[in-house]
């Protein structure tokens, strides 16, 4: 009855669930941290979390609606962020510009020659991602012990420091305000041309009201989250009283922002997301229409690559060091986050802002359990059941739909 009522609205059931259990969650852990949960303080941190998860995220949405898999993401995470804090610390002189410009391209460089590899691997000798990738995992996991031999490379540079949103990591709070104003007005631009879509082809669009409600909740939730960012305490940057100033959106958070913005445009609006996703509901298919499925699968750990280099030098960023241990089971929580945003393993399904969705619903559940002082043992096993839930889930979900 429920999910045909969303359906109705023109309400995505799989969405509004997860946006539900998200507000739940919150909810109840800040009541059990007393308050801490929802501190502007936290949530700030908690969107720093967020972010390396969410942008491998991204890319895993693609290569699981491909019916693909990468469990090498969170070792070249590892090896990528190694190659960048080498470069600094090695390659350039201490407080080298030219370094920290260098080793972001250098770490992308790594993220891209390693994807091609595997999607190589995969593309053209046909052997299965598992096992590409199981390898990678270890590989590339070696391969950032060896850049360094062990050791801790440090210090970076300060404004490469910045991109992991930690001190002067934050774009202040003018700059989130006007973010916020063309983030709600871009909302209200998006509502009403694709309203005006949806007739010109012929489309019932859904009621006005339904529209408008959803707009405001949109814009509401902007609003919130510029506020809670700018109230948050910037304890380095303190006025002529000795307050402290407020610190805005995060640099990472907006590095995330545009990966989103992109890939969704990706997804929706371009032949080459609609290949991917043609390719991922029925590959058989795919192939005999003409479509190049080895330059697809291909270009997807391509994206990956990429993709968890970005996450590279923002964790290495965030860290202000580069350490081989970096990235530790960051594949599962990624796989996790996809999986848990609606992602489905039989392929041809999936959604980039549920996969953000995903993330913040991992990232949230881990942070409050911090709070609540949980242990990381115990922390673990929770996360793995959420993933077993989230599975069955889709597994019900494919059942119904199909009947």
């Amino acid at each position: 009855m429920l999910s045909g009522l969303l359906a109705r609205l023109r309400l995505d059931p799989r969405m509004s669930s997860m946006v539900g259990a998200l507000v739940v969650i919150a909810i109840a852990l800040d009541v059990m941290t007393h308050g801490l949960f929802l501190s502007a303080e936290n949530l700030y941190n908690l969107s720093i979390q967020t972010c390396v998860t969410a942008v491998m995220a991204c890319g895993m949405v693609y290569v699981i609606v491909a019916r693909q898999i990468d469990l090498s993401v969170g070792s070249l995470l590892a090896f990528s962020g190694m190659g960048a804090a080498w470069t600094q610390t090695r390659a350039f002189p201490p407080g080298s510009t030219a370094g920290w410009i260098c080793s972001i391209l250098v770490a992308l460089a790594i993220g891209a020659a390693v994807g091609g590899f595997q999607g190589a691997l995969v593309a053209r000798a046909r052997i299965p991602a598992f096992i590409v990738t199981l390898a990678g995992y270890l590989m590339f996991r070696g391969a950032a012990f060896l850049v360094s031999d062990g050791q801790t490379l440090a210090p970076l540079h300060p404004t490469y420091q910045a991109l992991g949103g930690g001190v002067d990591g934050a774009i202040g709070v003018a700059a989130s305000v006007v973010l916020g104003l063309l983030a709600a007005a871009w909302v209200v631009w998006h509502a009403t041309s694709t309203r005006r879509d949806q007739r010109r082809y012929g489309i019932e669009p859904a009621p006005a009201w339904v529209d408008a409600v959803k707009g405001a909740l949109l814009c509401l939730a902007i609003a919130g989250f510029v506020w809670t960012m700018c109230v948050s305490p910037d304890f380095t940057n303190l006025d002529e009283a000795g307050t402290p100033k407020g610190r805005g959106i995060g640099i990472p958070v907006l590095i995330l922002l545009v990966i989103v913005a992109f890939l969704t445009f990706v997804a929706q609006r371009t032949r080459y997301g609609r290949y991917i996703f043609a390719y991922g509901g029925n590959p058989e298919a795919a192939l005999l229409s003409g479509l190049g499925t080895n330059w697809l699968v291909w270009s997807l750990f391509i994206m990956t690559g990429v993709l968890s280099a970005i996450a590279a030098v923002i964790t290495t960023a965030r860290l202000g060091s580069g350490a081989n241990s970096i990235g530790q089971l960051q594949e599962l929580y990624v796989i996790s986050a996809t999986v848990i945003g609606g992602t489905s393993f039989a392929g041809g399904i999936g959604s980039v802002p549920g996969a953000v969705l995903g993330a913040i619903l991992i990232a949230s559940l881990d942070n409050g359990m911090v709070l609540l002082d949980v242990s990381s043992p115990m922390r673990q096993i929770f996360i793995g059941i959420v993933l077993i839930v989230s599975v069955w889930f889709d597994v019900v979900y494919q059942k119904r739909s199909a009947t």
